[in-house]
């Protein structure tokens, strides 16, 4: 098995999470709203909470990105029924943000292998972000066992909830890409090869969005979709050089700024290692769990649990 960085992996844990927690209070505003109040130079503050959110509180994001991670920790692999439940058993507990699609799906009534399928047959709609929103975990556990491993991992997490296949490529396709970061590499570098991975009907909308010269702006999709939602946060890696940037980039891209943020922030968190992430965004970080005994993970529980994810 490839060795994986344990600094890169708590980066793109604790990553994913901060960003998410940074992006949630913008969500669905305007374009630059993060840096007009928070500029560069400033005094910090950027954890502000709003928008139904407290400072440094992450959202769905996060919280089934530990549902996806504890489950894979606690029977060593994919075991799909199981984390079907956790999502499950979450959404019955009434989180505070959960999607329109993947509160359908995990309430529909159907078993595990069928509800995300039946519900993509009914709406014909399915391409969402919502399951590339949790993949810093399984990313993180599957990266030691190789390209073809990690990215069929991504795809049946994926199915848990989207039943459309171009939902799937995006998680394989970020699982991929923070494989490489784990392991040192440089994860642009490789996007050529992890596309010719993915099956030949979801290259070109892949290839446009993860281009080096696309940019958000190109987008013909809310970047709720998972197209332009993966190729703004390859984006905002690609066009900064720190952790701190590449986020602040990827929050003031405005629309789904927590998701975007989130994903951005487990891959460069890979990238950059937790040494990246500034601290003044860890020390408020804290992920609530509803229907979990009230548990609340905050820095020190997501590192032990990135730890977990590394063996």
């Amino acid at each position: 098995m490839a060795v994986v960085d344990p600094q890169r992996a708590l980066g793109a844990v604790l990553g994913s999470a901060v960003g998410d927690a940074l992006g949630a209070p913008f969500e669905f505003g305007p374009e630059g709203a993060f840096s007009a109040r928070f500029p560069k130079d400033g005094h910090g503050g950027e954890m502000c909470g709003g928008g139904g959110w407290d400072p440094g509180e992450a959202t769905d994001d996060t919280q089934m990105a530990i549902l996806v991670g504890e489950s894979l920790v606690e029977h060593g692999g994919l075991e799909l029924p199981d984390v079907f439940r956790r999502f499950q058993h979450w959404a019955k507990a009434d989180p505070k943000d959960i999607g329109i699609q993947t509160e359908d799906v995990l309430t529909n009534g159907e078993p595990w292998d069928r509800a995300a399928a039946l519900h993509f047959q009914v709406n014909q709609r399915a391409a969402g972000n919502g399951a590339l929103m949790r993949a810093a975990t399984s990313a993180v556990y599957f990266a030691p066992y190789g390209r073809e491993v990690t990215m069929d991992a991504g795809r049946q997490l994926s199915a848990l909830t989207h039943g459309d296949p171009a939902a799937w490529e995006g998680t394989a396709l970020f699982h991929e890409l923070v494989r490489v970061a784990l392991g040192g590499g440089d994860p642009l570098a490789v996007v050529p090869d992890a596309l010719e991975a993915a099956p030949l009907e979801h290259r070109p909308r892949y290839a446009a969005v993860l281009s080096p010269t696309w940019h958000p702006d190109d987008a013909t999709e809310f970047n709720g979709a998972v197209w332009p939602c993966l190729g703004s946060a390859v984006w905002a890696l690609r066009t900064t050089d720190s952790y701190e940037d590449s986020v602040r980039a990827a929050v003031d891209l405005g629309g789904d700024t927590d998701t975007v943020a989130a994903v951005t922030g487990g891959l460069a968190g890979a990238v950059y290692g937790v040494d990246g992430i500034p601290q003044r965004w860890l020390e408020p970080l804290h992920v609530p769990l509803p229907g979990f005994g009230g548990r609340v993970l905050r820095t020190p529980e997501l590192t032990d649990l990135a730890r977990r994810l590394t063996g």
